[in-house]
């Protein structure tokens, strides 16, 4: 996957207090003038400010224009996450090649040495974890070191065959940022570390075909082997000439000799444009199956098997999956639902999420799902930092037994292993318009269940059809309805002038039925400019029955939340000012004009952190 200035979306700045209807007005933009000593003093500053210390956080904080905020190094060192993937120093963006070997977890990963944004040095990082939290870092896998790959090692994916040996295909920018794929090996398959890799003199394996564009055509991925004429299918993303997404088809023997398929695996039915980092695999859906990940080797079809696939959208920078058939004489997917298709329907995560793609763990025979979290701050504060992007927890995947229409996405158990000392508050009652403090203490690295039930009289009285809500132009928390918003607010400071709001909003649709809506608040996130605050979220099933549930894990500048069990996920990155350190609170809240909200249940764990390091005897990248 390359870069592209779109990762970062614009939205309203909203500062509104909670409780109130109305958002204050934008700020207006002021044309100031300077004289020349005070544009030689801003030079200056400026100068100084984009020092750059890869060690560590700079020193100098000026303010550079009107709506700079005054970083301090405290804030600064409090976005750094205390059980999530980050290198130590410089950008990371997406997660490649991870595999089990001779008992580690390796994590490959985009990595740039020498500073903090993507551009054409970008590199692969290489880790290796026991338990997919407590990593180690190794020195960089691969280097933009050949004319193939002069404008950077982009994304790929890692094969086990077989035989036991090992693959990765690779996208390469060359010098003219002609997008190629590429081959690498390990040079010791003995090493459990995999230390050093070989890329093949076959170099480049594949360019792109006859009509499509030199920068349409990346993010190899084989996912199937035929055992009959040990044959391997490879898919590569790419867009038609008319702005529909494609996803390309070779067939290969040896990676190194590959033959294009007439047909492709799958045509958008609308014009989404380029698709990225494709993925395709199967789940269960019934039996014993349905609880466990399914390998490669179970995409031959079969009773109680769906397909999910999946691909990043590069136009709106977002992770799109539909579930449907998959025809292996023809080698077609075919969604379920066509108005559910690849980059209009589902999504893994509602939130700040890119560049995906899972594995299939064999140890706990399980499907992991990485991505890449962006920063929505400034590349001046990078810069400052010393450090930018970080990595979601590891997410399993399984079908949706119960509503047999998405996907369950869930951090995994290994995360449970970092809860401390936690707190229990059982049938709290919310009334309209309410808060409730959570005594939990420093609120930075939590873990959080919450479950809610809402008073039954109130739910059948509700008849008004809200269905023009959205949770991308409410206004956020500060939205009142019937029976909404309710939820919790993290990373908040006392007087609540600084959170984040994980909420439900809750109404009927015109055909009478209850619709439920997940979101995730960031417009009261951070007292700072410059940071790109939005309300992200969808609708999620309640079935009947089911109370309205919530888990959360919060680490300092990044709010994971999962809804009804991982039916729907929503990513923030946050850069609270005060909310930071012992001075973050956590709160109840319900909203609501007429509904009384009770907090069945709420347990609060503390985190521990993970603390990474450099493998012992060698040396960080």
């Amino acid at each position: 996957m390359a870069a592209s200035a779109k990762d970062v979306e614009s939205a309203p700045t909203l500062d509104a207090p909670l409780l109130l209807r109305s958002a204050a007005p934008r700020s207006k933009l002021r044309v100031v003038a300077v004289s020349a000593s005070a544009i030689a003093f801003l030079l200056a500053a400026l100068a100084a400010v984009l020092y750059y210390n890869p060690g560590g956080v700079a020193s100098s904080l000026v303010r550079l224009k009107e709506n700079d905020f005054p970083w301090t190094n405290e804030m600064l060192r409090c976005q750094r996450t205390g059980f999530h993937f980050q290198p130590e120093k410089n950008f990371q963006a997406d997660p490649n090649a991870a595999l089990f070997y001779k008992g580690w977890y390796h994590f490959f990963y985009q990595y740039n040495p020498i500073g903090v944004a993507w551009d054409t040095t970008i590199s692969w990082g290489h880790a290796v974890s026991k338990d997919l939290l407590h990593w180690n870092y190794l020195p960089m896998a691969m280097r933009p070191d050949h004319w193939y790959d002069a404008k950077g090692v982009w994304s790929g994916y890692s094969t086990l065959l077989p035989d036991g040996r090992i693959v990765v295909l690779y996208t390469g920018g060359t010098k003219e940022l002609v997008q190629v794929q590429n081959l690498a090996v390990p040079a010791n398959l003995s090493d459990p570390l995999l230390l050093e890799w070989k890329k093949s003199h076959a170099n480049p394996i594949l360019v792109p075909p006859p009509g499509i564009e030199h920068d349409d055509f990346r993010d190899p991925f084989p996912v199937w082997y035929n055992t009959s004429d040990s044959t391997w299918h490879v898919v590569i993303g790419s867009k038609d000439s008319e702005h529909y997404g494609i996803i390309l088809i070779y067939t290969t023997k040896d990676f190194v000799n590959f033959t294009l398929l007439p047909n492709s695996l799958h045509t958008t039915k609308q014009p989404v444009g380029m698709l990225e980092c494709v993925d395709l695999f199967p789940v269960a859906t019934t039996n014993s199956q349905a609880n466990q990940g399914l390998d490669m080797t179970m995409m031959k079809p079969a009773p109680g098997l769906k397909y999910v696939l999946k691909a990043s959208m590069d136009d709106e920078r977002h992770d799109y999956y539909a579930l449907g058939s998959f025809d292996l004489d023809t080698f077609t997917f075919t969604p379920d639902d066509e108005t559910i298709d690849v980059g209009v329907g589902l999504r893994y995560d509602w939130g700040k999420f890119y560049a995906s793609k899972t594995f299939y763990d064999q140890e706990k025979q399980r499907r992991v799902l990485w991505g890449y979290v962006g920063e929505v701050d400034s590349k001046r504060v990078d810069m400052l930092k010393g450090w930018a992007t970080i990595q979601n927890i590891p997410r399993t995947i399984l079908f949706d037994t119960k509503t047999k229409s998405n996907l369950i996405l869930w951090p995994v158990e290994e995360v449970e292993s970092l809860r401390t000392i936690n707190r229990n508050f059982n049938s709290v009652a919310l009334n309209p318009g309410s808060t409730f403090q959570l005594d939990v203490g420093e609120a930075t690295q939590l873990d959080i269940l919450a479950e809610f039930e809402v008073d039954e009289k109130v739910i059948e009285a509700a008849t008004e059809a809200d269905v023009t809500y959205n949770c991308s132009t409410s206004g956020g928390a500060a939205n009142r309805g019937m029976i909404g918003p309710f939820g919790l607010l993290v990373l908040a400071n006392q007087d609540l002038t600084e959170q984040t709001a994980t909420y439900f909003y809750v109404s009927r649709g015109i055909d009478g039925h209850l619709r439920t809506h997940f979101c995730q608040d960031e417009l009261r996130s951070s007292k700072a400019g410059g940071i790109t605050k939005r309300v992200v979220g969808n609708t999620v099933p309640v079935l009947n029955g089911e109370t309205w549930a919530l888990r959360i894990l919060v680490d300092h500048s990044i709010v994971e939340s999962f809804a009804q069990g991982g039916r729907a996920v929503a990513t923030s990155r946050v850069y609270p000012t005060e909310a930071i350190y012992s001075s973050a609170r956590v709160f109840l809240f319900n909203n609501a004009t007429d509904a009384a909200v009770t907090a069945r249940t709420v347990t609060v764990w503390h985190m521990n952190s993970t603390y990474n390091h450099v493998f012992p005897g060698l040396v960080a990248p």
